[in-house]
């Protein structure tokens, strides 16, 4: 029976076959998301690892961060980009749980996160989830809650009003197009903890200081950041 199943699956992959996200060559039997010449060469920050980390001074002066992490570089037209694009836009939802756990088993071997009660993802709103069939920034969040083993949740954080596409906005304008779109439910639910916020991509913090800034300003809530990406 194994060898009907195997002689099955092969022949699906030849007619269909697994391609590696970064790069489009075919995957061997045991390669998930990537070939292992692209996960090898992902161009991973590490700065996690760093006794001085860069991204911490990021939201400095603007909402108190206990610690800022990223998995990748981004930068136009690297591997990153199309990465970003299957999770969003793709409906490739496995690839943000992989990615999520990998960074997540990642930082699980510091001491930066240990304290962490809950993993919150930055929520979209109901009208472009439903558009859309999911948020990306939900299963990242689910992959993290695995490799962290610690709790997430959306119960905590809504996004009230649907705002347009940040993409093409400058620093001052994604400002004003996020600032209160955010909202706090169940405030006894995270008073006194420390929340870690995810999303896919740190471009200039707009969005995510908006949704900080919410939660902070609960009693005793200490955030921290993690994101699969940022752009430099």
């Amino acid at each position: 029976m194994n060898k009907i199943s195997t002689l099955l699956q092969n022949l699906f992959n030849f007619f269909y076959p697994r391609l590696c996200v970064a790069c489009q060559n075919t995957l061997f039997e045991k390669e998930t998301h990537f070939c292992l010449h692209c996960l090898q060469n992902m161009p991973q920050t590490n700065y996690h690892t760093f006794e001085e980390n860069p991204l911490n001074y990021i939201f400095m002066g603007r909402v108190p961060v206990e610690f800022v992490g990223s998995l990748l570089f981004y930068r136009k037209g690297n591997m990153v980009q199309s990465i970003l694009q299957e999770i969003k836009y793709k409906n490739n939802k496995e690839l943000g749980y992989y990615l999520g756990h990998l960074y997540g088993d990642q930082l699980a071997k510091t001491d930066l996160l240990t304290d962490v009660d809950f993993i919150i993802p930055i929520p979209l709103h109901p009208k472009k989830q439903k558009l859309r069939g999911y948020n990306q920034s939900e299963m990242i969040a689910q992959g993290l809650s695995s490799g962290l083993n610690k709790e997430y949740s959306i119960e905590f954080l809504i996004r009230k009003d649907f705002t347009e596409t940040q993409t093409k906005k400058s620093r001052i304008n994604r400002w004003e197009n996020v600032k209160d779109v955010f909202e706090v439910q169940n405030e006894e639910g995270i008073r006194n903890k420390h929340l870690l916020v995810c999303d896919d991509v740190l471009t200039t913090g707009a969005t995510m200081e908006a949704a900080l800034s919410k939660l902070v300003a609960v009693e005793g809530v200490r955030v921290s950041v993690v994101t699969l990406a940022v752009v430099g």
